[in-house]
């Protein structure tokens, strides 16, 4: 396992800007791997294990056992944003392109690598999703500990959202003036008015293509902030969060879970992708279905659009990737991905179906 002064050196050295437009590999026959914005050390990981072998879904899980296991990301693993009861619940899906297997598990709580038992269910069972308590009994019977995943970090954010979610409650709001630094330093990041709206937040995905040319992906997530309990989002739904075909290519998800199930995001890429499509133009398309599906008037903007983040990341058959974002700019950021091909690894600019952010 990687330590946390190795993950961010690695994030260092190839965190060189790049372009949004389609990408393919610069030559035959090396991996490439299309990630999360979060998930760019997971490529460098990812790659690196194909280099010498490894199957590419044990590259994928490995991968994305780096932001699982640091504390920092606080959207999927270790130190992930609890439900509203302040409880931990993890979701996460793997598929296999050579064998056309699947496998995930779903509102697990006490294991911080979700994927890793993702694989088990896909390697020793019939079954493809395994939820709640019947997942962790499961993760028990393959020796996983029972770990608590709130970092002290976690639970602070966790209360103060909590200490200021109605007043007419019995929690009192903070002191504005004597937060907590560790709550500064969310807010900083993510912004003050995601306490009052936070809809959209997290989740890695890495899609991987090896030597050989065989397919694989993963995607994991603590699921949206303080969700209800037992909410499951897209992440471990095979078709809406990842979906792998080996003979066309592969695809995943972040963002709002409910739009990307109803659309069968992932899934609705990879046959795009079949039917000739880009990667880059499949992903938009999967999205201007979502923009033309959202009618409720409480998830859109004052303009019409959806008022929530969606990004969709495709890799093909032929080395071919490209990602795409509901707006530019989600958050007041750009929207970017992770990419590790011929030209090494880097962060893109997603191509956009909107410019901005939604307007409230």
């Amino acid at each position: 396992m990687l330590t946390r002064r190795d993950f961010l050196a690695r994030a260092a050295v190839v965190a060189a800007a790049a372009t949004g437009r389609p990408g393919r590999a610069a030559a035959p026959g090396l991996p490439v791997v299309v990630a999360s914005e979060n998930g760019l050390a997971s490529a460098v990981r990812a790659v690196e294990m194909m280099k010498e072998g490894a199957d590419p879904l044990d590259a994928a899980v490995a991968g994305v056992n780096l932001p699982e296991n640091d504390p920092d990301d606080m959207s999927v693993g270790y130190g992930g944003i609890p439900d509203e009861d302040g409880v931990v619940q993890l979701d996460a899906a793997v598929m296999h392109g050579p064998t056309g297997r699947a496998g995930a598990v779903a509102a697990l709580e006490g294991v911080a690598n979700p994927s890793k038992v993702a694989k088990l269910v896909m390697e020793t069972t019939d079954h493809i999703l395994l939820v709640g308590e019947g997942a962790r009994r499961f993760a028990d019977a393959h020796g996983f500990k029972r770990e608590n995943l709130l970092t002290e970090k976690a639970r602070k954010v966790w209360l103060y959202w909590r200490q200021n979610l109605s007043a007419r409650d019995k929690w009192l709001e903070p002191d504005p003036g004597a937060l907590d630094p560790e709550v500064k330093d969310f807010i900083r990041k993510y912004g003050s008015d995601f306490f009052r709206d936070p809809r959209s937040q997290g989740t890695v995905h890495l899609s991987a293509l090896d030597a050989r040319g065989n397919l694989a992906a993963c995607t994991s997530t603590s699921g949206l902030f303080f969700k209800m309990p037992g909410r499951v989002g897209d992440s471990p739904i095979v078709g809406a969060g990842l979906y792998v075909d080996n003979e066309v290519g592969s695809a995943g998800a972040t963002g709002r879970g409910e739009a990307c199930i109803l659309a069968a995001g992932a899934h609705t890429a990879v046959e795009l992708m079949r039917l000739g499509k880009g990667p880059r133009q499949a992903c938009l398309e999967v999205l201007q279905r979502v923009a033309r599906s959202t009618k409720e008037k409480r998830l859109l903007d004052r303009n019409g659009r959806p008022a929530f983040s969606l990004k969709l990341y495709a890799l093909s058959k032929r080395g071919e990737w490209g990602s795409a974002s509901l707006w530019s700019h989600p958050g007041g950021k750009p929207a970017r991905f992770a990419v590790f091909d011929a030209h090494g690894a880097r962060l893109a600019d997603c191509a956009a179906l909107f410019d901005g952010a939604p307007a409230v």
